[in-house]
């Protein structure tokens, strides 16, 4: 760790360190996140995001096997390779913290990375006492991060986004309780996967991966699981984090309006956002269920899983059931 202080303290051109402060455990016990308060230089503080493979798996969940080991650690390697290959291309419409240095060494892996703290991203916000403004503001990064990477094959990062992507859950797909939505998994992610507009997905685009300033800036961090994909998995993955059942119901039409509108003045005219529109506004459903197949495995009985989330998942299973009668 004296070696990492050092390289932050040349990078920065700061005099000393004054003092560490812990931002949250990594999870599983998987490292740390730390924030470095600096003397002189360019900043008053650095993240330095710690990985580290524990000796023992703690999974709140219990989700402690070799499979889940492989995501994590894959997950860190695609992290790492995101912030070096393709987080310069953001715009700052979908801010994210900037990669001063990635270092590996003896097995961990030490990420130094702008506070957006000191950058004027101070707010974070939760389930309970998220504004409207705020949704909105999430809704407008993920557009934003949706149209700077519309059609890009996602090179070294996931092959499909999403930390629940099917393919990478086998485990929880064996236990899901739901059978009919257990016999349709696969179609429903052949659906989102088969989507012509494909961009890259955040993943992991949930409420308390988002740092709001005071005039309703917003930036995005935690980038384990960005990869190509339909971008209506980030944006039902979003709100599903935000609002209660009812709220989802109620406000569905006019937050897809907000996140549709900021797409499509975002997006240059060589896409046919017509097309699109069509294309990923049928999907939200299914990237809906998808993710409501997840949690029937992995967490039956999940807040998440109300009467708004099943409403959408019977009309998916509906439409497929009639597909194949056709």
């Amino acid at each position: 760790m004296r070696e990492v202080e050092q390289e932050l303290l040349a990078l920065t051109g700061a005099t000393s360190v004054v003092r560490t402060e812990s931002v949250q455990n990594l999870w599983s016990g998987y490292g740390d996140i730390l924030r470095f308060h600096l003397a002189g230089g360019d900043c008053p503080s650095v993240i330095l995001k710690h990985i580290r493979w524990p000796e023992v798996q703690n999974h709140p969940r219990g989700w402690d096997t070799h499979l889940s080991h492989q995501r994590k650690q894959k997950s860190y390697e695609v992290e790492q390779h995101w912030y070096e290959a393709y987080a310069a291309r953001t715009t700052s419409g979908c801010r994210v913290p900037e990669l001063l240095r990635s270092i590996n060494k003896d097995g961990e892996t030490f990420l130094l990375l702008e506070d957006l703290n000191a950058s004027g991203y101070p707010l974070r916000s939760t389930p309970d006492r998220v504004t409207m403004a705020e949704t909105k503001s999430g809704l407008r990064w993920l557009a934003h991060f949706h149209a700077a990477f519309m059609g890009e094959k996602g090179e070294g990062l996931w092959p499909v986004g999403t930390y629940w992507h099917l393919d990478t859950r086998p485990d929880e797909w064996a236990r899901m309780q739901n059978q009919p939505l257990k016999d349709a998994a696969r179609q429903i992610d052949k659906r989102l996967s088969a989507a012509r507009f494909q961009t890259l997905v955040h993943g992991d685009a949930k409420l308390a991966n988002f740092c709001f300033g005071k005039g309703g800036e917003v930036a995005a961090v935690d980038f384990q699981y960005v990869g190509r994909g339909c971008g209506m998995k980030d944006v039902a993955y979003f709100i599903s984090s935000c609002l209660e059942e009812e709220d989802c119901q109620q406000h569905e039409e006019v937050l897809l309006g907000e996140y549709f509108s900021h797409l499509q003045a975002t997006l240059g005219p060589e896409t046919d956002f017509a097309a699109l529109h069509a294309e990923w506004n049928d999907l939200y459903r299914y990237a809906w269920a998808d993710f409501y197949r997840f949690l029937d495995g992995w967490s039956p009985g999940h807040w998440k899983m109300h009467d708004y989330s099943e409403a959408l998942t019977r009309q998916v299973l509906q439409e497929l059931k009639k597909t194949e009668s056709q």
